[in-house]
């Protein structure tokens, strides 16, 4: 059981924040676009059909501070029923609909390394101990203040090519390019107090607490929120090429609470030093803290936004993009020398003081409700809102639409 109240989850500066999210609401059977103040929680939908839309609205900020919104819910009742995750009563939903779902790797260096080690390991984690050691004494600490893509990088891929430790993800973490993928399929991502999933065919993996930025078809930043990239550590390193299956199954994205809109002193700038803390909790008594500090990011956000779009690659709903973290986990967690890995139960609470609170529990990927509610239930939803026909998710038998109710 997670314990949290709904001042807990919301940013420190709550008051001064213009936050956007989602609400399953059973009574019209599909997601509302909502705005919080303070406790209240207020429908957007008359104005907005999706979060998508109101991005690319030609001022999103304005529309939201002066549109005369029906207060529906309470903070506290919709806190509530995320962590229990009653899914019959309404409950926060990731706060992004059909934004298209990016994301960067290997934009700190210290993720960096963990990766390389993770291929020198061949996915194997009872060989990480070893590795990492290997892979420190030949890459030190000199690569922290080393800018991707300068003269100074292409001479530091050059010297430890040279030493045998070339890798890929010393290219993407050095070279001109950074690493841009698909981290989920749209409207698949998963919200505050939601199950995260971990398949059964992984036995080492990662939590990785990111900022996500919104950003609409124009590529310009709306605001920003919390994510946890799920990352499968035996996967991947067996094979780049196994990137999709490490980090795209059920669940494996999280994403939320809420977004937060630039308005004020809240602004792309003002996050380039945000701190995002991460604690793991087990049922065994186990506990992990770790910490991703912006201000060591190796890329800066517009680089990254560019990679993502441009004349190569337009998005007509926009994209929110993950944007890497600093945090790789080598505590030990069983025995010593293997490092960390999830277990059924644990606890992930991604925070930080502009942006609020994201906590998730694992579960077995297996074992969480199918994703049911995809683009096509919601199109259909829409169109029931604009015919005025009976609430319902159109084509969705009434089990699916509470599995839908992530």
């Amino acid at each position: 059981m997670i314990n949290m109240t709904s001042q807990q989850m919301v940013p420190t500066d709550s008051q001064e924040a213009v936050l956007i999210g989602r609400v399953w609401d059973p009574a019209s059977g599909g997601p509302r676009v909502v705005c919080v103040r303070s406790e209240d929680v207020f429908d957007l939908t008359p104005e907005v059909r999706t979060v998508a839309e109101l991005m690319d609205h030609e001022n999103p900020l304005e529309l939201v501070l002066n549109t005369a919104a029906t207060r529906r819910w309470s903070l506290a009742e919709l806190t509530e029923a995320s962590l229990d995750r009653d899914r019959s009563r309404p409950h926060l939903l990731a706060p992004i609909d059909l934004q298209v779902i990016k994301a960067c790797g290997v934009t700190f260096v210290e993720s960096m390394i963990e990766r390389v080690i993770e291929e020198r390991c061949g996915g194997d984690f009872n060989r990480a101990a070893e590795v990492r050691q290997a892979v420190a004494q030949a890459l030190g600490s000199s690569l922290e203040s080393v800018r991707p893509g300068s003269e100074q990088a292409r001479e530091a891929k050059r010297l430890l090519g040279a030493q045998g430790m070339w890798s890929q993800y010393l290219e993407v973490g050095l070279g001109p390019d950074p690493e841009v993928f698909t981290k989920a399929p749209v409207l698949s991502s998963v919200g505050f107090g939601a199950d995260v999933g971990i398949p059964s065919f992984s036995s080492w993996n990662n939590p990785e607490p990111e900022l996500v930025l919104i950003i609409d078809s124009a590529g310009q930043v709306r605001g920003a929120t919390l994510g946890n990239d799920v990352n499968l550590r035996d996967v991947e390193g067996r094979s780049a090429l196994l990137l999709g299956m490490a980090k795209d199954n059920n669940a494996s994205c999280a994403i939320g609470p809420l977004i937060r809109l630039f308005h004020q002193d809240f602004t792309l700038e003002s996050l380039r030093t945000e701190e995002i803390t991460l604690t793991v909790e087990g049922r065994d008594g186990y506990q992990m803290a770790g910490r991703n500090s912006l201000a060591r990011i190796s890329r800066p956000f517009e680089e990254l936004i560019r990679a993502a779009r441009g004349n190569h690659h337009q998005y007509p709903d926009g994209f929110a993009l993950f944007t890497g973290t600093l945090f790789a986990p080598t505590q030990d967690r069983d025995t010593e020398g293997l490092g960390f890995t999830h277990k059924n139960g644990d606890i992930v609470t991604i925070s930080s003081p502009r942006l609020g609170t994201l906590v998730n529990q694992t579960q077995r990927t297996e074992d969480i409700e199918p994703w049911t509610f995809g683009i096509g239930a919601l199109f259909s939803y829409l169109s029931q809102l604009a015919t005025g026909t009976p609430a319902g998710v159109a084509g969705a038998a009434p089990e699916q639409v509470d599995n839908a109710a992530r």
